[in-house]
């Protein structure tokens, strides 16, 4: 083990504010989900799985990410014609 592995990290000042905000825009928009696109639900879901406050807020919004994945499965997949379009 050498000496810089028994430092502390220790960011640049400022870098605490990025996340913070992050966070709290990722839960603004969790919190209103009606009125947000699902891609904008998505990104929000993956900042607080990464940066959310507590397991259970990091639980819940892998939860939700699931549910918005599930509502459109075959668009997100498809990446080539539909089998009907490429066999004429």
């Amino acid at each position: 083990m050498t000496l810089h592995d028994t430092q502390p990290f220790s960011a640049a000042p400022g870098a605490d504010a990025w996340p913070s905000a992050s966070v709290a825009e990722a839960r603004a928009v969790i919190a209103d989900v009606a009125h947000h696109s699902d891609h904008l639900i998505r990104l929000a879901c993956t900042v607080l799985v990464s940066h959310g406050g507590s397991e259970a807020e990091r639980r819940d919004a892998r939860a939700l990410l699931i549910v918005i994945e599930a509502r459109q499965p075959l668009h997100r997949r498809r990446v080539g014609p539909p089998e009907s379009e490429a066999e004429q």
